[in-house]
């Protein structure tokens, strides 16, 4: 139910123009992936994540059963009122926790749904600035569950340009061109901790 909200949320906002996805690069590098991965992304807007789930749907990979699924902050997860709320706590989120039972919780998922062949969003970045156009310094957690798990990581990068549109802030709505870069796969002859690092 949520998921089905979700989406007509998202192509009612594409259709007023709040959010513009004028291309996407290396598609390719989704549609033909056979197991799990997880997909790694900037972090600069709090629609962002839904221009990567457009790009998994556009993919193909919904209809073979693969399901989109991100990692999201405790804050997010606890504190979001209303209808964004709702979809915080049931649109196929995993909540990091400060709690341990929790985060055993989320490892223990984490691993289950990557060994299913289903994608997994992280932000390496692990921070979100808004509307900021570069790259920041990664974390290690998405890249240790690849190496864990044994599957890929499908990096992405979003780029934006300046649409003729204002947004309700006054700024111009920002057109998204996703690029999806190629699969970067562990190397099984290293342990975890080096495949990690590499």
């Amino acid at each position: 139910f949520s998921h089905s909200l979700a989406r007509r949320y998202v192509y009612s906002f594409m259709g007023q123009k709040k959010l513009i996805i004028k291309d996407i690069v290396g598609m390719e590098h989704i549609s033909s992936m056979e197991s799990g991965a997880i997909i790694t992304c900037n972090h600069f807007n709090a629609f962002d994540s839904f221009a990567i789930q457009m790009a998994y749907e556009y993919s193909g990979q919904r209809e073979r059963k693969k399901n989109f699924y991100r990692v999201i902050r405790e804050g997010n997860y606890t504190s979001f009122p209303g209808f964004f709320g709702f979809l915080m706590r049931h649109h196929h989120t995993l909540p990091l926790s400060s709690n341990r039972k929790t985060m055993r919780e989320f490892f223990y998922a984490t691993d289950t749904l990557l060994k299913e062949g289903h994608f997994i969003l992280i932000y390496p970045e692990q921070s979100m600035w808004w509307n900021y156009r570069k790259p920041k310094p990664l974390k290690e957690g998405g890249f240790h569950f690849a190496a864990k798990n044994g599957v890929p990581v499908i990096p992405c990068f979003i780029t934006m340009t300046d649409s003729p549109y204002v947004g309700e802030d006054g700024f111009p709505v920002q057109e998204y061109t996703i690029h999806i870069l190629p699969a970067i796969y562990p190397d099984t002859a290293l342990s975890v901790a080096e495949a990690k690092e590499k």
